[in-house]
This record gives structure tokens, C-alpha cells and sequence, in this order.
């Protein structure tokens, strides 16, 4: 129950009503606004039907970018290594440091072909192969994302990826040095000023100017999410994303200070976006409530946090740590911080959840940043399916099969019961073509 001077609601698992409660804490679906899959769905026939010169005119609109050709939005691996000279030595430092965090871990994720024989003399495999081509989208409106093009591009090198396409909006025409720069280090081939919908569109089809990809990967509001979604199939996309979320399990051992501001760093991403602390204790509950109040008033983005608390967040008091984990695991969140004093024996217990942070010294502000994984992950609950962004993600598989004379023979026979019992005669007789005994010229 919320009070009139707390910016976030209190509730607890013992209410008659927490079920609902939490269910209209997590609701969320941009599906449900059709004018927004209906404005995607028109920005994308448009990019269709008339390529650079659509893209040129919604980036004029959206973006209040005023600009005469493609020329114009175009960004090379010049522009990039500027940018990177142009920033101070600690950003250089800290990006590279980043960047070689960020390879590390992923090269731990890379496939290999393989291959066996069997009894019968067949030989059966996988080729893994990279992606020819991807295009990366980095969000640039509300904030600049350097760390999501490291996140991004980095897992596509190691994957061997060989082409890597950018685009970042730019509104008014605000380039910022330091995504630039990322790209440099990340080892982006080329890019485009363009966002929104047009720029998922415009990589998803081509136009005169950009190229199609492959894959379309990367974080973005609630057009970029919509527009991914009506492209897919038409090309790959890495998961259709939603707000950025963390949820807490706390015991109270934990700072409180800390919680608070990791409850923060979630919060200041957009008013959508949702922060969740599940704890026994309720005094310690209390005491991060105080807290929260007190340095909400000094936080850049107090306007943004303020609404995501109010909209979104919520500080649950649950019966016990047990009760935590298991409303966690229903949740699936994106994030979720195991703020205990011994947390590992709970680790085994998570089966659903993007990133798993480990004991106060884990919060997941340096998961976004410099710990390693991708920190591209699944959002609404999607983690009960889906994995983080990874060098699989930028990797295809082909299945290899190379049967001997025996074993095309011994393997036709089940075949060929089995295509009679679906009723398909030519699959039937296909098969039984290679049975021993039959002319193989016979028709």
C-alpha cells in the first residue's frame, strides 16, 4: 500500500490481493498501443517502396536532422578513429579495458563444427558458420549507449561476423564521441545517423544506400521493438526487448545505500522502466524507503526515476528468502541481485533470469558496463525462454549428413515404412530406391 510520502509502493506477499498486484506490476506490452505497430508498419512500407529518399525524410522528422542525401547520415571507420583520439586517455583506457573484458568472455561461447561416424560407416555433423553480415542499432535518444555497441559488436568479432553495420539516431544533429569511439574499438565497419523504425526497416530491406543484413541485434524504444517484431523472418532479430528491469533479493546485510541506488540505476533508464526489491525484512524495507526519499531529491534524473518508482517499482516484504527466490523465478526479470550475506547456495535455485548477480560486491551496473556478458538480455519475463546476446547469436548451424551404401540402405527401409504411414509415396519411393537389389535406373 502506497503512503502519501513514499515514491514507491510497498506491498507484501501475504495480501489477499498480492497476486494481482504483482501481475499489474509486470504488465507490460507495446503490442497493446496499436498506433505504435501501426506507425512501424507504415514507416517500414515506406522504406520499402522508396529506400534512401524515405529514410532521408523521417530522419528529418523524427530525428531533426537536416540532411540532403545518405551522404549526409554516412559514418566511416574514419569518423570513428577521430572520435577515439578526440576522447580523453581514461575513456580510451576504459573502453579498450572494457573491450577486452567483453572478448574474454565471449570467446568461452564460441562453436566448432563436429562431426562422427557411426556403425554403419555414416557420417553425421554440424558446420557452425558465422553471419555474413549484421546490423547493430544503438539507442540514442534519451542517453548515449557506448557500452551497447562494446556489448553488441564484440560477441559478432568473435563470432567472425564479417560485416558490421551501425545505426544510431542523432538527434539535431549531436553526434556523441564516445559511441563513436566504442565503434572503433568494437571494429564497426560502417554506420548510418538514422534511428527508429526507418533504421530497422532500412536494415531489414536495404535501400540504394544500406545494405541488408542478416541479423538485426540491439536494444531500443517501443517503435525500434515493434518495427523488429513485423521484420522478423524477414530477417533475424536478437529478441524483441522491453524495459530495462532489475528485482532484488535482499536479507538486509546489504548497505542500504547501496540497494538504493542500484534500485536507481534501473529506474533513471526511462519511466517504463521497473526496479523491484524483495526482502523478509521489513525494517530493513522501511530503511531503504527512508533513503530513497532522501537522495531522490539529488539524482540527475530524479524526474525519470520518480515516474519509473511510481509507475513500476515496488518494495515487497516476503515471508521468508525461500518466497523470494520463487517469486523471482515467476518473474523472470531481466536482472536480478542476490543481495545476500551467503548467496551461493541459492544460485542452484534460479531458473529463469537474464543475468544472475552474486552478493553485494555483483551489482549489475557493472554488468552493464565492464564485467564481460553481453548485457543485451531478455526483459518481460522473456528469460523463461530466451538467453543474453551472445557469439551464438552470430552464428548458424548446418546440419552434415554423409551416409555410406550400408547405411543409406539399412536407414531406407524405416524411411520408407515411415513415408507410407504419412502417406507420401514419393517420399516412400525415394527411399526405397536405395534398397539393395533395385535398379537404381528403375522409375
Amino acid at each position: 500500500m502506497r503512503m502519501a510520502d513514499e515514491i514507491v509502493a510497498r506491498i507484501r506477499s501475504s495480501d489477499p490481493d498480492f497476486e494481482r498486484k504483482l501481475a499489474d506490476l509486470l504488465a507490460w506490452d507495446p503490442a497493446e498501443d496499436g498506433s505504435v505497430a501501426e506507425v512501424a508498419r507504415e514507416v517500414i512500407r515506406r522504406v520499402r517502396v522508396a529506400g534512401d529518399e524515405a529514410l532521408l525524410e523521417l530522419t528529418r522528422r523524427y530525428d531533426r536532422l537536416d540532411v540532403s542525401s545518405m551522404a549526409d547520415t554516412a559514418l566511416s571507420p574514419d569518423d570513428f578513429q577521430e572520435a577515439f583520439e578526440r576522447i580523453g586517455e581514461q575513456e580510451r583506457l576504459a573502453l579498450t579495458n572494457a573491450a577486452g573484458r567483453i572478448r574474454t568472455y565471449h570467446e568461452h561461447q564460441l562453436s566448432e563444427s563436429w562431426s562422427y561416424t557411426d556403425a554403419l560407416g555414416n557420417r553425421l555433423g554440424q558446420r557452425v558458420t558465422p553471419l555474413d553480415r549484421v546490423g547493430v542499432y544503438v539507442p540514442g535518444g534519451q542517453a548515449a549507449y557506448p557500452s551497447t555497441v562494446l556489448m553488441t559488436v564484440v560477441p559478432a568479432r568473435v563470432a567472425g561476423v564479417r560485416e558490421v553495420i551501425m545505426t544510431v539516431p542523432t538527434p539535431d544533429g549531436i553526434r556523441n564521441d564516445l559511441v563513436l569511439a566504442a565503434a572503433h574499438v568494437a571494429g564497426v565497419d560502417r554506420g548510418f545517423t538514422i534511428g527508429g523504425a526507418q533504421a530497422i526497416a532500412a536494415l531489414a530491406v536495404g535501400t540504394q544506400t544500406v545494405p541488408r543484413v542478416d541479423k538485426i541485434v540491439g536494444p531500443g524504444g517501443v517503435f525500434v521493438a515493434a518495427a523488429k517484431r513485423l521484420v522478423y523472418g524477414e530477417v533475424g532479430v536478437d529478441m524483441v526487448a522491453g524495459p530495462s528491469e532489475v528485482l532484488i533479493v535482499a536479507d538486509g546485510t546489504t548497505p542500504v545505500d547501496w540497494i538504493v541506488y542500484d534500485l536507481f540505476s534501473q529506474a533513471e533508464h526511462d519511466e517504463a522502466a521497473q526496479a523491484l526489491l524483495l526482502c523478509p525484512n521489513a525494517h530493513y524495507l522501511e530503511q531503504v524507503a527512508g533513503a530513497m526519499r532522501r537522495h531522490l531529491g539529488s539524482a540527475p534524473r530524479r524526474e525519470i526515476i520518480a515516474a519509473s518508482l511510481a509507475r513500476r517499482g515496488a518494495l515487497i516484504e516476503t515471508r521468508s528468502i525461500d518466497e523470494a527466490i520463487r517469486i523471482a523465478n515467476r518473474v523472470a526479470p531481466e536482472h536480478l541481485e542476490l543481495c545476500l550475506a551467503d548467496p551461493d547456495p541459492w544460485v542452484e535455485q534460479i531458473r529463469n533470469a537474464g543475468a544472475i548477480f552474486v552478493g553485494a560486491h555483483s551489482p549489475e551496473v557493472l554488468g552493464d558496463y565492464t564485467a564481460g556478458p553481453s548485457h543485451v538480455l531478455p526483459t518481460s519475463g522473456s528469460a523463461r525462454f530466451s538467453s543474453p546476446l551472445g557469439v551464438y547469436d552470430f552464428q548458424k548451424k548446418s546440419s552434415v549428413v554423409r551416409l555410406s551404401a550400408e547405411g543409406s540402405q539399412v536407414l531406407a527401409r524405416d524411411a520408407a515404412a515411415l513415408a507410407h504411414g504419412e502417406g507420401l509415396s514419393a517420399h516412400a519411393r525415394a527411399a526405397e530406391l536405395r534398397v539393395a537389389g533395385l535398379d537404381h535406373n528403375e522409375v
